[in-house]
């Protein structure tokens, strides 16, 4: 639930908090007060497209903050996903919330006091905020759209089949499309393996290892310099192990540091301090016996072999040969030879694979129809249910005698993919082989009409509603948004509406942005947004009105005379039928 709103420097509003809570809350004004501002606020917060356009001159800047407490179904998945930014919940189990944007179009959002990107926003917005506006329904005209409704109507196991429905398609289409691809390219296709063939063959040839050219560097340079290296290495022995070439003895490092730490160890007992380097020149003595040994070693193992450094030299050519054509380094052309043997298998166009592809695509195919099959028989049986329970709410919405009709049909056959089921050939797509249609009966004897030919503005209006009074008694986000969905209704119309917001209200967090005194009628809070244009630069601001302001804020609604008595007193007895109503609800 959103507890608190606060906007600043967006449109005509400069400075502005929303008191929410839970219930039914009401945002009126008059046109051009900045209604839409709050709405749009609301999508900024989360996660919405930016429009720098919106930004007041002064301060160049929008801010949009909102405090948010997580239902319990939600808040471990949030919390979980917002810990990988950072960012934590209160204390409290309030979760802060903030976009910026600048007039030069930079934005910036922050969860929980840390910086996140707009995504995360995004992430959570859709866990717990919905938005219905009148572009949505519009929307709702869309064959997608009324598609997307059904599915989501049938529920978590119909949309788990769909999942799996697309992921087979998907698959089915990559070996098609592989297929015709190897079967149309087959000359380009065989042109590019045989290139790739005589690289590996060369580099076959050669035979490189990883890493092997530096090796071979450091090889030949200890060949062409070994001379040297051994009178380094001699002259290193002898000052460490005091022996020389004739075999005299002369002083030698290990022996001096021995005698040392002899006459340490004798002046121990006196001073503790000669004893601790004593045993410090133990451990140097045996650094340095290493070192000699290892001289030893070294002697041992160098050999001036003309005949090696050949060979390092023409090894070293032949991977040089090797890097000029494919790779910068060996472990360039290494990598380059994995890739051509992969690219080699997917160039293939042998008979024997073309005949594995043609089958596995006829598997696959065979498996896209029998999942279209199961996945329409769904849509049927879930289509017969949502058709009712609209229906239902339409009636409640003044529309007694409408009926709704969702209608399945195959998707026509054209140039793209097509199965065959039992219900006949049809095209198919990632979403399934069918077509959905809503279809809208005004009136008893009235023929069935798709909703964008046969629906009016204001039972559009009523249909979408519909629709999400039975989408919420499945769960849902908590926190929902209508903006002028009532918008071309009046009547007794308005007032069914105020009182399916008002239950819907009971179990989620419900915000309208409304013209209609009706239903404002309904609201649990009643929130104002008026404009201030005393002073240079118009600036708008909402309050919370109750008692007389609320009845006079009506009368304005109802009549544009916020002080007629008359009105003001119509104002009251609308409250008071929205009060006997919503008790009886």
């Amino acid at each position: 639930m959103l507890e608190e709103l606060r906007i600043t420097g967006l449109g005509v509003i400069e400075d502005a908090t929303l008191p929410l809570g839970p219930g039914l809350t009401v945002i009126t004004g008059e046109t051009g007060a900045g209604k839409t501002m709050v709405v749009t606020s609301l999508n900024l917060l989360f996660g919405g497209r930016a429009d720098a356009g919106r930004v007041r001159a002064d301060p160049g800047r929008a801010t949009v903050d909102g405090r948010l407490t997580l239902p319990t179904h939600v808040r471990t998945a949030v919390e979980s996903r917002i810990a990988d930014a950072g960012a934590a919940v209160d204390d409290d189990g309030s979760l802060l919330m903030s976009r910026t944007l600048t007039a030069e179009g930079r934005s910036r959002a922050h969860l929980g006091g840390r910086t996140v990107p707009v995504s995360l926003l995004s992430e959570v917005g859709e866990r717990v905020f919905a938005l219905h506006g009148q572009s949505d329904q519009l929307r709702l005209l869309r064959p997608a759209e009324q598609r997307g409704s059904l599915d989501r109507y049938a529920g978590a196991g119909h949309e788990k089949l769909l999942g799996q429905f697309a992921e087979l398609y998907n698959r089915w289409r990559a070996v098609e499309d592989d297929l015709a691809d190897r079967r149309a390219n087959a000359r380009q296709r065989s042109q590019e393996a045989e290139l790739l063939k005589l690289g590996l063959d060369e580099i076959t040839r050669v035979d490189p290892q990883p890493g092997e050219d530096e090796l071979l560097r450091e090889e030949a340079q200890r060949l062409e310099h070994v001379e040297g290296l051994r009178s380094a290495a001699q002259l290193a022995h002898m000052a460490m192990s005091g022996t020389g070439d004739g075999g005299d003895d002369v002083a030698d490092v290990l022996s001096l540091i021995s005698t040392a730490r002899r006459t340490l160890e004798a002046q121990s007992g006196v001073d503790r301090v000669l004893g601790e380097l004593a045993v410090r020149l133990d451990e140097v003595a045996t650094l340095a016996g290493d070192v000699s040994t290892e001289l030893g070693t070294y002697l041992a193992s160098l050999d001036a072999d003309p005949g090696r450094l050949e060979e390092v030299y023409e090894r070293r050519a032949a991977l040089r040969a090797l890097t000029r054509k494919y790779a910068e380094d060996v472990d360039g052309v290494v990598a380059w030879a994995d890739h051509a043997r992969t690219r080699l298998a997917e160039l293939d166009t042998s008979d024997g694979l073309l005949e594995e592809l043609d089958r596995e695509r006829q598997r696959l195919h065979g498996e896209v129809a029998e999942l279209a099959a199961v996945l329409s028989a769904a849509r049927h049986e879930a289509a017969g249910r949502f058709a009712a329970d609209v229906t239902v709410e339409l009636a409640g919405l003044a529309m007694p005698h409408a009926r709704i009709q969702v209608v399945v049909q195959p998707k026509p056959v054209g140039n793209g993919p097509s199965v065959t089921t039992a219900a006949g050939e049809s095209g198919v797509g990632p979403d399934g082989a069918d077509d959905i249609e809503l279809r809208l009966l005004p009136h008893p004897g009235a023929p069935a009409q798709p909703l964008q030919k046969g629906a009016s503005g204001g039972e559009l209006s009523r249909v979408m509603l519909a629709i999400e009074v039975v989408f919420a008694g499945a769960g849902g986000p908590p926190t929902l948004v209508f903006d002028e969905v009532d918008s071309g209704v009046g009547g007794t119309a308005a007032v069914e509406i105020g009182k399916r917001l008002a239950r819907l209200a009971r179990d989620h967090q419900v915000l309208v942005v409304t013209h209609l005194p009706q239903v404002a009628a309904f609201a649990d809070r009643h929130l104002v947004v008026a404009k201030d244009i005393g002073g240079a630069v118009t600036t708008s601001g909402v309050t919370v009105v109750e008692h007389t302001d609320r009845a006079r804020e009506l009368a304005r609604m109802l009549a544009g005379l916020p002080d007629s008595d008359l009105g003001i007193a119509h104002a009251e007895e609308l409250l008071s039928v929205a009060d006997r109503e919503k008790s009886r609800a």
